[in-house]
């Protein structure tokens, strides 16, 4: 167990980083406004689940290869790259037939949540953040050192599940109240397309910083 002091502030460090607004939660306000607050719900619990694969890469030392190999790092960053822009581009080329919220075409759940996990799992960013931010916070006097990165990196999880949830929860109630104006129904697939390529863009520039 991580020591009172290292734990406070593991705590406060955490929230602060997860208040600001980074590639998880612009796709996830993305798919809230795209589908609603439930899709966004989904692709919380999505993000996360892949979130909780790097965290026990971290755990494991698996995030030391993206670290040390940039082949590995390259390779991983633009098949996450390459994903996102692919779903930009689909959803820039839908078919607009519909004009009205009744005949908006949803994605299924299941589909939403497998992409959100590929999502996260294809982020390479994600995973040295973990190797590089958990173990600052471990009490090497104390239990393992395994089980101490396990245990920050959980927490991590259930306060991000908290706090995307609440971007969701907003974005999807936005998303919402403006579906009932077709001027929006015309704009939000350009809107989500454009973030969704963008995320896709910044995945692809993301590099390695070295020592």
């Amino acid at each position: 167990m991580c020591s009172l002091p290292n734990l406070s502030i593991f705590l406060l460090a955490a929230l602060i980083l997860l208040l600001t607004p980074g590639p998880a939660v612009l796709y996830i306000v993305a798919r809230s406004l795209d589908q609603g607050r439930l899709a966004g719900f989904v692709s919380v619990l999505s993000i996360e689940v892949g979130n909780f694969v790097h965290v026990l890469a971290a755990t494991l030392g698996l995030s030391a290869i993206l670290v040390s190999s940039a082949l590995a790092f390259s390779i991983v960053k633009y098949l996450g790259a390459a994903y996102l822009i692919y779903l930009g581009v689909r959803r820039l080329l839908a078919s607009q037939t519909a004009q009205q919220p009744t005949t908006f075409q949803r994605q299924s759940l299941g589909r939403i949540f497998r992409q959100g996990v590929l999502v996260a799992i294809l982020n390479p960013k994600t995973a040295l953040f973990f190797f590089a931010f958990l173990p600052q916070f471990v009490d090497s006097s104390k239990s393992s050192f395994t089980l101490q990165l396990l245990m920050l990196g959980c927490m991590f999880v259930l306060m991000a599940i908290v706090t995307d949830s609440l971007y969701a929860l907003l974005a999807g109630t936005v998303g919402q109240w403006l579906k009932g104006t077709r001027s929006f129904l015309r704009v939000e697939r350009y809107l989500v397309g454009t973030v969704y390529i963008g995320l896709g863009v910044m995945a692809a520039l993301a590099d390695i910083k070295r020592h």
